[in-house]
């Protein structure tokens, strides 16, 4: 529940903050007349994402009809979810700073040309939110298991997105978003490199990799899966007691680089030294 929770507070708070941005740009604008467009757009792009989610699941389990066939489909899913999320970390991280100037400003072009560019902006904003949202769920979703635990974990955490991003609307309370998004990305990445692990096991499991049975590690008698702990660090870190080669290097080659990366901290932009009067040049 856990891994879902925080993919469905991160990736829900993100599109709560772009729509709360539309919102209020509209309505310090006295533009309450277009926040219909904008619900509109937001409509359309979560329910296209939840039809995404919905079509990913049906060629999973009805469409491909091997076992093979399944897992080869997991498996290229859950490898395409990381890079996704990874991108996502690190383009939030970079645009954080001016993310409400850049909506605004798009915001403002859009309602230049009319209601329509104003729904089609805002379901652009969200639908790139949502489309992440559903493969990075799905994929983290398989990897826990057939349960309804993932996904009471994901609607809580969207649930609770929505709240907070609410909240910070109505500047009922206050949050330091630059801490909560580095937090919250540094904890994804290990979210996203046992999805990784995973997708290799199942391109293992499909006969695209080898090594299925060259393990790196069996640490099944001091974690059992079954165990509590051993079901904590499935569901928190996909951890197996039981690792292969291939799935290690997998996890390390993606953790410390993109970790790395990640907390290393941002050179600020180069100020121009301001210019000595007694050397400007004079105009004629």
């Amino acid at each position: 529940m856990l891994p879902n929770f925080l993919i469905g507070l991160r990736e829900g708070l993100e599109a709560a903050l772009v729509v709360s941005i539309l919102v209020a740009f509209l309505v310090r604008t006295d533009r309450r007349h277009l926040l219909r467009h904008v619900a509109a757009g937001v409509g359309v792009a979560v329910a296209l994402s939840v039809a995404f989610g919905a079509v990913l699941q049906y060629t999973s389990t009805s469409l491909l009809r091997t076992f093979e066939s399944r897992e080869v489909f997991g498996g290229v899913a859950s490898i395409v979810a990381v890079g996704f999320v990874t991108w996502m970390i690190f383009w939030m991280r970079r645009t954080a700073r001016h993310l409400k100037a850049d909506l605004t400003g798009r915001l403002e072009a859009a309602v230049g040309v009319g209601a329509g560019a104003v729904v089609a902006m805002a379901f652009i904003a969200v639908f790139r939110e949502g489309l992440e949202t559903a493969l990075f769920f799905w994929a983290s979703a398989q990897a826990a298991g057939e349960t309804l635990t993932p996904l009471t974990g994901f609607l809580l955490g969207i649930a609770a997105a929505v709240t907070l991003g609410w909240l910070l609307y109505r500047s009922a309370v206050r949050l330091n978003l630059a801490t909560f998004f580095t937090w919250t990305g540094a904890a994804l990445i290990f979210v996203a490199a046992g999805v990784l692990a995973y997708g290799v096991h199942d391109l293992q499991e499909g006969g695209v990799l080898t090594g299925l049975n060259t393990l790196a590690f069996d640490v099944s008698s001091a974690v059992p899966p079954s165990s509590w702990y051993g079901t904590l660090l499935k569901g928190v870190l996909n951890f197996s007691p039981q690792t292969t080669v291939s799935q290690a290097i997998a996890w390390t080659a993606y953790v410390l680089p993109v970790l790395a990366a990640f907390l290393w901290p941002s050179r600020p932009a180069p100020t121009r030294p301001a210019q000595d009067p007694a050397r400007r040049p004079v105009s004629a």
